[in-house]
């Protein structure tokens, strides 16, 4: 027995460990991760109905491969994050995800849908297929602006989360006039900008995850992916603290 309780300890440190470890990971770009814009929908969902929808609108880079692949990535660890945040506020994250579209196909395939579930929060990771293709970076930023303002009028936050870090593909693709033209739209109206580029640009720098193993070992991906829900629950939480209770222009 008193072998069995000490091997029992020994594994519950170890998972300390690790756990504090893996927090270690993640705060190592939370300097990266701080709202400047409040989210008053979301605010208004906490304070008058107690509960919290979010959809994740994305592509490819949302999701992870493999059976367990959908609960590993960082929409469902999303949810797990604010569900400890927000404690006594039923939480649901909809990962509504799909590869290869751009911010145009989403809008045209998805709005109708999103408005009809009528979530507090809209989270719109796009970009990527975008300058895979070379879509017209104007026309890029114009769907991002008539998107804002559709979701918008319909009740719900925006949040933008743009396109993932690669070292492999950084040198192909021109992925920083997209990203700009993202924090352009997220200025004019108002909306947080989750800037995952730098996040894991900064991970990449400082050594903190090792990117090229994360595009060959889920194990490694899935870290990724976890930090990426942790950073961004607090993120959301953050910007919910500095936002008034009553949303505004909301139907």
């Amino acid at each position: 027995m008193k072998a069995a309780a000490l091997a029992l300890a020994v594994l519950l440190a170890q998972a300390g460990a690790a756990m504090a470890g893996e927090q270690a990971a993640c705060d190592e770009a939370k300097h990266l991760v701080q709202a400047e814009t409040a989210l008053p929908r979301v605010a208004a969902a906490i304070a008058e109905r107690h509960s919290l929808k979010v959809i994740v609108l994305g592509t490819g880079s949302s999701t992870l491969p493999g059976p367990g692949g959908e609960s590993a990535a960082y929409p469902a660890r999303l949810e797990a994050a604010l569900a400890g945040l927000l404690p006594g506020v039923a939480v649901s994250v909809v990962a509504d995800v799909r590869p290869r579209r751009t911010a145009a196909e989403m809008k045209a395939e998805e709005f109708n849908h999103i408005m009809d579930e009528r979530p507090a929060l809209v989270v719109w990771q796009t970009g990527t297929v975008d300058a895979m293709r070379g879509v017209d970076p104007d026309d890029f930023r114009l769907t991002l602006d008539n998107g804002v303002k559709k979701l918008q009028a319909h009740g719900a936050d925006v949040l933008f989360m743009n396109m993932q870090f690669s070292p492999r593909t950084e040198s192909m693709i021109a992925a920083g006039v997209y990203a700009d033209n993202m924090r352009w739209v997220a200025l004019q109206h108002e909306v947080p900008l989750f800037d995952r580029l730098a996040i894991m640009k900064h991970w990449v720098e400082t050594g903190t995850f090792d990117l090229y193993d994360a595009s060959r070992n889920v194990d490694t991906a899935a870290r990724v992916h976890d930090c990426i829900g942790r950073l961004l629950g607090e993120f959301i939480v953050d910007a919910v603290k500095g936002a008034p209770a009553t949303p505004q222009d909301s139907k």
